[in-house]
């Protein structure tokens, strides 16, 4: 069968999936409006009563609370790691509006840790596969997609256009942080925000009763050098879905005005060790720039600009070669006895998958100690190898060795070559069955 009708049968296959859940609403209602009872409280009906009976029935939520779930209006930036458990929590606890915004579309790689998605979601738009599933548990509540990348035009008319009890930032990016946390304080709006690395997660409530915002604890942004994504460090599924749980539960607290929200403590989970430890805050900045005493930062700015990094996870490809230190993936068969490939990604990756006659040293291991790899290149030339051609996972540390080995061998000994687009471009452009990860 081709791969047309593959794409056909699974696209049927939604469409009557899709009118079986909207008959069903439909049913649903009729129901509904036939069958009135007068048992219940007048703000829920009896099939929510029933649904939300065994959280009713604590105190800590009661009747009260789950009529301020039903009434309340959550935003969730990022439909991810992060965003995928918690939307999952939160409309199954009858949180009446949950509005989702992510850019994003679904990719096989995704599928480990973002929960909400399947392998027939892959090139849909991150928000539209969230809320296919969503509404399937819960149809009594609102559900809002915006494809929209998160900054400070989007944001703004969101939050301007429709008031919300509780942010949740699921992006897990720096640049964005900064942008909800004003906006929060702008608005008055608690934001629940979550991190997650390998093994380790991160948890906080900024700006709740009195409590600290982000930039009273990072007024200045780390150096983009310094901070690692997902993409770039990995991250074991399991964290991002714990943390991701865990602002759902911070989110219901706050809008059923539970005690204990974790406001002024910060929450570690290490799951090496599976241990958590909570931290206590320093107190708000009464000079802090955005929600201090006398804030200086009264609209929102540029935070991709503040940060020095982007706005999301995605790695940003450089260009600081000149084009005769390039070689082209597609040429990487011509190489001949007088050239060798040197893969620089880490032992790991490469591990994982590598081209044939690839020889592996890790491009952070060459920065550490030079000579392994001097002394690899020098038995080579003895054999009459002159070029050397550097090949990472995408490109850039391939570009960035290069240089670095340019000017340790300044004898002209080598010629030190880029191999454009790396391992990515090699899968498109050489052989697709070769893993991108």
């Amino acid at each position: 069968m081709s791969d047309e009708k593959i794409e056909n049968l699974k696209l049927e296959i939604k469409n009557l999936q899709n009118e079986l859940f909207l008959k069903k609403r439909l049913l649903q209602e009729l129901l509904t409006k036939e069958i009135k009872s007068t048992y219940c409280n007048n703000a829920l009906s009896t099939e929510e009563v029933v649904r939300y009976s065994r959280q009713m029935i604590m105190p800590d939520v009661s009747v009260a609370g789950q009529i301020s779930l039903k009434k309340s209006r959550v935003l969730i930036v990022g439909v991810g790691g992060l965003g995928c458990p918690a939307s999952l929590y939160l409309a199954s606890a009858g949180v009446g509006h949950i509005t989702l915004v992510d850019y994003d579309e679904v990719e096989i790689s995704n599928l480990h840790r973002q929960v909400l998605h399947s392998e027939d979601d892959v090139n849909v738009p991150k928000v539209e596969s969230a809320f296919n599933k969503l509404r399937r548990i819960n149809s009594n509540i609102k559900i809002v997609p915006i494809k929209e990348h998160a900054n400070s035009e989007t944001i703004k008319n969101i939050l301007e256009n429709d008031e919300y009890d509780v942010v949740v930032d699921g992006s897990d990016n720096v640049a964005t942080r900064y942008l909800l946390n004003d906006i929060c304080v702008m608005k008055d709006i608690p934001l629940v925000s979550g991190s997650a690395l390998q093994l380790e997660g991160q948890l906080t409530v900024y700006h709740y009763k009195g409590g600290p915002c982000y930039r009273c604890l990072f007024p200045i942004p780390p150096p983009a050098n310094t901070v690692t994504n997902c993409g770039d460090g990995g991250v074991l599924g399991p964290v991002p879905g714990l943390i991701g749980v865990l602002q759902a539960l911070e989110t219901i607290k706050i809008v059923t005005n539970s005690t204990g929200v974790l406001s002024s403590r910060f929450l570690t989970f290490d799951g090496s060790t599976c241990t958590f430890r909570n931290f206590k805050l320093r107190p708000r900045n009464p000079k802090c720039e955005v929600c201090g005493d006398d804030p200086t930062i009264t609209s929102l700015i540029d935070y991709e600009q503040f940060c020095g990094s982007n706005a999301h996870d995605k790695v940003v490809n450089i260009d600081v070669l000149e084009s005769r230190q390039q070689l082209d993936v597609r040429d990487l068969s011509k190489i001949g006895n007088d050239g060798v490939l040197l893969d620089v990604r880490p032992e790991l990756e490469f591990e994982m998958c590598s081209v044939p006659n690839s020889v592996n040293f890790p491009y952070t291991s060459i920065l550490k100690d030079l000579k392994p790899l001097r002394n690899f290149l020098e038995e080579k030339s003895l054999k009459g190898v002159k070029n050397v051609y550097i090949l990472c996972r995408r490109g850039n540390d391939s570009q960035r060795t290069v240089l670095y080995l340019k000017d340790e061998f300044k004898d002209g000994s080598f010629e030190f070559c880029n191999v454009t687009g790396g391992l990515h471009a090699y899968s498109k452009y050489v052989d697709s069955n070769f893993p991108v990860y």
